[in-house]
Parts: C-alpha cells; sequence; structure tokens
C-alpha cells in the first residue's frame, strides 16, 4: 500500500471515531415524503413490520425477509415466535394492540390498509422459517392489506440469508444461515421488494460510486445503549445536488451490523445498486452488541450481544410503539434525511458561509478555492498529507496544494468536488 493509501486509510478510520469528519451530521434532503419504506432481514424485518404499524403514515411500503409477527415478542418466548406456529389466539393478542393502540400510541392502523407489502423466506430457513411469516402474512391480511398489495415469495434451497443474484466477497451460500447472511440464490430480493414498492425499475448500476456512501453520527438521534454512534446512508449524486427523491430504510439482522461484518449488509445485498439509479437515498441505521441485562415483558432478563434490533423489548415495554426508543430514532433519522426543501434549504445553508469564489446555482454554492483555504473555511479537513471534503469525504489532493479545487454544497455541510451544478 502507497502512503497516499495509508494517509487515506488513517483519515477514514479517524473520521469514524469523529463526527466532525468522516461520521458528519447526518444532511438533509428534497425528499417526497409520500414515497418512505422500509425493509429488513431477521430483526430487521421485526423492526421494519414494527415501523410499518407504528408509523403507518409514514410508510407506504414495508419488505419482511424473516420476520415475525407485529408484537409477538411483547407476549411471547422466542422460541413461540421464530420458527413456529403462530396461533390465531395469539394474533388475537396481538391484534388487541393494534386495536387499542390505534390513534394514539401507535398511528391509525387505517393506513396499514394502504400499505405495499413484500415478504420473502426461504424453505430451508429453520432460524425464521415460513411458519412465524405466514403469521405475517395473516396479520397483515387481518388488518386489511388486500392480495393485491402483498407479495409473499418463498423459495426452494434458501436458508436464513438476503437473497441476490450475484456474487460477492465473504458472502455465505444460499440454503446456509451463516454470516454474513447475504447470499447468491439467484433471486435479486432488492429488486423484488423497490419495485414491489415503486414499480419498474430502471436498470441497476453495479458500481455505485464510493462517494455516494456516507457515514454519519447516529449519536445526534439516540444514546440506546443497542445502538452504534455511527450509521451509514446512500445517496445517489442526483438526489445530492437537489433533486426529488425518495427514501428507503434497510435494516439488518443480528450479528449483521457494521461492527460484525464491515459493510456486507450496506454493499452486498443490491439496494444501493438500484438506488442508484431510481433516485432512492437508502438508510442504513445501525445497531452494536449490547452485554448488559434487560428485563424483558416476556423473555426474561437477557442482554443482545448479537446486535438485533428490539423486537422482545429490551429497551422499555413500549419498544414496538411510536415511542419505543430504537424506533423514535429512525424515525427521527427520516425526518431529517427529508426535511431539505430543493434549493430553498441549500441557499439557506450557502447564506451563512463566505465563499472565496462562489456561484450561488440551484443546488448549492459553488466555492473555487486552494484545498488549505477549504480547511481552513470547514468545507475539508486534513487526514495526513491529504485533503477530503467535508460530508463526501472526496479526495481532493495534498492539503498544502496552491492550486484550485471547487467544492459545490449540497446540502448544509455536505460537498462535492467536480464540475458544479
Amino acid at each position: 500500500m502507497n502512503l497516499k493509501l495509508l494517509c487515506m486509510a488513517a483519515a477514514f478510520a479517524a473520521g469514524a471515531a469523529s463526527p466532525a469528519h468522516a461520521a458528519a451530521s447526518l444532511p438533509s434532503y428534497n425528499v417526497n415524503t409520500s414515497q418512505t419504506t422500509v425493509s429488513g432481514l431477521s430483526s430487521g424485518a421485526a423492526m421494519a413490520t414494527q415501523l410499518g404499524y407504528a408509523y403507518s403514515a409514514t410508510f407506504k411500503g414495508v419488505g419482511v425477509f424473516a420476520g415475525i409477527p407485529y408484537m409477538c415478542g411483547g407476549h411471547y418466548v422466542y422460541t413461540s415466535c421464530n420458527n413456529a406456529t403462530i396461533s390465531s389466539s395469539m394474533l388475537s393478542t396481538m391484534q388487541a394492540d393494534i386495536n387499542n393502540w390505534s390513534g394514539a400510541a401507535i398511528d391509525n392502523k387505517a393506513n396499514v390498509a394502504s400499505q405495499k407489502i413484500y415478504m420473502f423466506v426461504g424453505n430451508s430457513d429453520t432460524t425464521v422459517g415460513p411458519k412465524s411469516m405466514n403469521g405475517v402474512q395473516t396479520q397483515y391480511t387481518n388488518n386489511g392489506v388486500p392480495t393485491a398489495s402483498l407479495d409473499y415469495i418463498k423459495r426452494n434451497s434458501t436458508g436464513h440469508v438476503f437473497p441476490t443474484d450475484f456474487n460477492a466477497t465473504g458472502n455465505a451460500p444460499c440454503n446456509s444461515s451463516a454470516s454474513p447472511y447475504v447470499a447468491n440464490c439467484s433471486y435479486d430480493g432488492a429488486k423484488a421488494a423497490l419495485t414491489k414498492f415503486y414499480g419498474t425499475l430502471n436498470a441497476r448500476n453495479d458500481a455505485p460510486a464510493a462517494a455516494n456512501y456516507i457515514q454519519f453520527n447516529q449519536s445526534e438521534f439516540t444514546g440506546n445503549t443497542g445502538m452504534a454512534s455511527t450509521g451509514w446512508v446512500y445517496v445517489p449524486a442526483n438526489c445530492a445536488i437537489g433533486a426529488v427523491c425518495r427514501v428507503h430504510v434497510a435494516l439488518h439482522g443480528c450479528v449483521q451490523y457494521y461492527g460484525a461484518i464491515g459493510d456486507k449488509f450496506i454493499k452486498n445485498t443490491g439496494f444501493t445498486r438500484w438506488a442508484d439509479t431510481n433516485s432512492i437515498i437508502v438508510l442504513f441505521p445501525q445497531t452494536k452488541a449490547d452485554s448488559s441485562t434487560h428485563t424483558t415483558p416476556a423473555n426474561g432478563t437477557i442482554s443482545n450481544p448479537n446486535g438485533c434490533w428490539d423486537a422482545f423489548g429490551w429497551y422499555g415495554t413500549n419498544f414496538a410503539q411510536k415511542a419505543g426508543t430504537q424506533q423514535a430514532a429512525i424515525k427521527a433519522m427520516i425526518d431529517r434525511l427529508s426535511s431539505g426543501s430543493g434549493s430553498h434549504a441549500l441557499a439557506a445553508a450557502a447564506s451563512t458561509r463566505s465563499a472565496d469564489t462562489a456561484s450561488t446555482g440551484g443546488a448549492g454554492a459553488c466555492i473555487t478555492a486552494s484545498n488549505p483555504a477549504h480547511i481552513s473555511a470547514g468545507r475539508a479537513y486534513q487526514g495526513g498529507a491529504y485533503a477530503f471534503a467535508n460530508g463526501s469525504n472526496q479526495d481532493l489532493g495534498l492539503a498544502d496544494t496552491p492550486g484550485a479545487t471547487s467544492l459545490q454544497e449540497t446540502a448544509p455541510n455536505y460537498f462535492v468536488t467536480g464540475a458544479c451544478q
């Protein structure tokens, strides 16, 4: 590895620990808030379902890859919800919560009937499995989701994995239930879910730009002991410069968080490949292992060492309601991402800055200056001998170069290089 790559690696490592650099504040964009959707695998699927019921006015589509019914974990032990038949009596108990909380602790349950639901499970999945997913389907049907709005896919020779149609380094075999729980199953799960939500998609980009992946400061939104200090978001280039885009939330499963498997869930599931060409911002919130013990409603006092999303009440009896600490944090992230208003928001951010040479187009301030000037003004930061743009972390070359570099602020404190728009 050459000196420049070593310096870049050191800069990114330092940035990961410092929200001011790689883990910047989560930016805001010009978002069509009527098209917000969510999906997840395993505990992420349980959380997706919870978000879909609790915030049914926000989420227009829910993707459930091997999940359990809403509030199953609040009433029953783990083994009664996973890889187990969900009885009509159990569903009635869960439905009572939905009915009693509707319009108060959760959004009006009537919204669920208008959601688009995508469900997937492997027939060889013995971790969650088809029996549990059948319960999810029945629960949605009981809450008014019509047949045309619900796709339920069961695949043979498929274990407890997120299915893709491409090979990626380090992935598991399709028929396994092993880390990183992502596998080439000759089936594009990301495409299937996003198509259900948004209709026909443009062809995917199999090489999304590295600069479009943003690590952000998740601690702004929560101090929950089961959530990591940083999360990730993928922002297509057109979204970064003010195009109207949509938000999809992709939730990893247990032992799939960044600290456990790196970027495999973020990059190997295929969501960003489709998002890049279809104006979809993908939010990847992150959990972490939590070895402290917590009292749960139905499962006793237990810890969360696998970094699962809270479907069993580790972090409060209101875990499946709008006030649940993890749910509220994710909703706050969505609200931040969606709080931009095109050129108005960008111009407001740009007006607070002085420019060396600026032209204020609809996408925000375009500033041409030397790297030392960019660093001094807070548009870039220094890592080793090199300069990196704030927000996008794009390499600007040597930090002390006297040459001019153009940076455009496409969102508050988020700068990109290249020709200004």
